[in-house]
């Protein structure tokens, strides 16, 4: 039976603990070496699941691991620093029997409270690093955990070091009543103090995450990462289940439901966290561009052609909107992936849902960390339907301001690639403020303290691509668009006739070469051919060299005079 079940490790169990002759037929296998996984129930040889980051090989159940194994995987060897290892023991209420709790609590844990705190390096970038241990009377946060992340948030803005926090709770310390409570405002003013000194707070929600710890710390990362089917909620399911009367529908409050709702940046594997949040707190330091060399087959002059010349003197303003809209055009995508290096990217709006419209993250320019936003239209049905075909709700409005603001606080520049048809037109869009959504980008976008950059890549589709093109200068491709409305749009309105848009987009001047003239765009990123999978890298490369001017004018520049800079841009038209 067992050499069917366990066939991966049977040989070497067959071998090493062979049966005497006297002995039943079935290897002696010692206490330990199996275990019964709680999540799929079957049987898991214990070295394997070690081997696999404690996550079960068989059904990928993640598995609680204690403070210390999980500060061993995620920092560099021997660079721990534990703080405040020892803290003294706090009953304010006095309450019955709580000594003898946490008494057993720091007999079978080995720990003085339910979190580790200290210093480390990862993948070689110092930080702050502290984690939970459900063991620890599941880690619920009293006074003791309250001061330790406290104290350790105040040594990190005073050290100027980012800030991780790994999560694992049941909420309050029912224990400390309402001193467990402030602890939740106490822990949130730290990392305000230290978000205001424009440090980094990466915050890891791993399973469970609830209650007070959930409602103050463990939701105020810059970046926001949830492990795999976590639960992560305020009320726990089944207080929920008995207030509502009914069953949660599955997936409930998991990693997977913030997900989609917005609410964490990314879900990360537990094999990927040291090298991904390596990279993040890389990209979180100053780094400068490095010189960029001339791509081969591009020149200076290449990169500042006007499109007046050449083929698009041939071209009417209707071919060029039919160019802008061809299915085969590259998209936000594919010239964040062509231009820059290293993109991670962020989800979500924090208030409601990822909107798959708009993309953004960070990436590296010439070793220079930047931000990088996108417009994102589908190659395929399927992925326009996920992509809402380019036309973003207010949630992707909301998403791209966050990750501008964030971009603000951290000093990186904002690179916007804009190609939408328009804003979604659509009952749930006005349910949830479409048009304040588009002002308040609008209104913080003009204000914004460093570089701002967009590039008009297919249609720039009404207030819709505008939301995204408050920049200190706005660039277009050769056959891309940008217009009040679609061409279609305005020969209804106008002509009473949808079919007259050939006219229409005559009259409105929808055209690189028309804005240019009208001194509304700074320059045309030329398309000797127009803009495909096989002249994609031609294109990113004449970007790639037209950006490296751009910064260089304009990261000497103070965030004020940027912001005056943008103003006057615009008080001009």
């Amino acid at each position: 039976m067992l050499r069917n079940m366990f066939k991966k490790t049977y040989t070497k169990i067959d071998t090493i603990y062979r049966p005497k002759a006297a002995d039943s037929d079935e290897p002696s296998i010692p206490q330990g070496l199996w275990r019964k996984c709680n999540k799929c129930g079957q049987p898991i040889y214990v070295e394997d699941v070690v081997n696999n980051y404690y996550v079960c090989p068989k059904c990928d159940g993640y598995f609680r691991i204690h403070a210390y194994r999980r500060i061993e995987m995620i920092t560099d060897e021997g660079t721990f620093e534990e703080w405040n290892q020892e803290m003294p023991f706090s009953n304010p209420l006095n309450f019955p029997n709580y000594e003898k709790k946490v008494a057993a609590a720091r007999e079978k844990s080995h720990l003085n409270a339910a979190i580790v705190t200290g210093k480390a390096m990862i993948e070689g970038n110092p930080a702050v690093i502290g984690v939970c241990d459900a063991r620890f009377i599941m880690s619920s946060m009293g006074h003791v955990v309250g001061e330790k992340i406290t104290e350790a948030v105040e040594r990190a803005t005073e050290q100027k070091l980012p800030v991780i926090l790994f999560a694992c709770s049941g909420g309050a310390r029912m224990q400390e009543g309402i001193v467990s409570l402030m602890q939740m405002a106490k822990t949130s003013a730290a990392l305000k103090r230290h978000h205001e000194a424009g440090q980094l707070f990466i915050s890891v929600l791993t399973d469970p995450t609830t209650g007070g710890v959930t409602a103050s710390f463990a939701m105020l990362g810059d970046i926001i990462i949830a492990e795999p089917h976590a639960l992560i909620g305020f009320a726990g399911p089944r207080v929920i289940e008995q207030t509502i009367g009914q069953k949660l529908p599955e997936g409930f409050q998991r990693a997977e439901f913030l997900l989609e709702h917005g609410f964490v940046d990314m879900i990360l594997e537990r094999k990927d966290q040291k090298r991904v949040i390596g990279q993040i707190l890389y990209m979180h330091r100053n780094h400068k561009m490095t010189a960029a060399e001339l791509p081969d087959g591009v020149s200076d002059a290449g990169t500042k052609a006007c499109a007046e010349c050449g083929v698009q003197a041939e071209r009417t303003a209707w071919d060029t909107v039919v160019l802008s809209r061809k299915a085969n055009r590259p998209t936000a995508l594919d010239y964040i992936n062509a231009v820059f290096d290293e993109f991670i990217e962020f989800h979500g709006d924090r208030y409601f849902k990822d909107d798959g419209a708009v993309v953004g993250g960070i990436a590296l320019f010439h070793g220079m960390p930047v931000t990088v936003i996108g417009q994102q239209k589908g190659k395929n049905t399927k992925d326009n339907i996920k992509r809402n075909f380019g036309m973003p709700s207010p949630d992707g409005y909301r998403k791209a301001l966050r990750l501008m603001k964030q971009a603000e606080t951290f000093g990186r520049p904002v690179i916007c690639f804009v190609d939408t048809p328009g804003a979604f037109c659509g009952l749930e869009a006005e349910e949830r403020g479409q048009g304040e959504a588009i002002a308040r980008n609008l209104f913080e976008m003009s204000d914004l303290k460093v570089p701002v950059l967009s590039v008009v890549i297919g249609e720039g589709g009404s207030g819709g691509a505008l939301a995204m093109a408050v920049a200190d200068e706005v660039w277009m491709l050769e056959n891309a668009i940008y217009s009040i409305l679609s061409p279609e749009g305005f020969a209804s309105i106008l002509y009473k006739d949808s079919k007259k848009a050939p006219e229409a987009a005559e009259v409105m001047k929808v055209t690189a070469a028309d804005l240019k003239k009208l001194g509304l765009i700074e320059r045309i990123i030329p398309e000797e051919e127009p803009a495909g999978t096989d002249t994609l890298y031609r294109i990113a490369a004449a970007m790639d060299q037209a950006m490296t001017g751009f910064f260089e004018t304009y990261l000497p520049m103070s965030g004020r005079e940027l912001a005056e800079h943008r103003y006057q841009r615009f008080r001009r038209m």
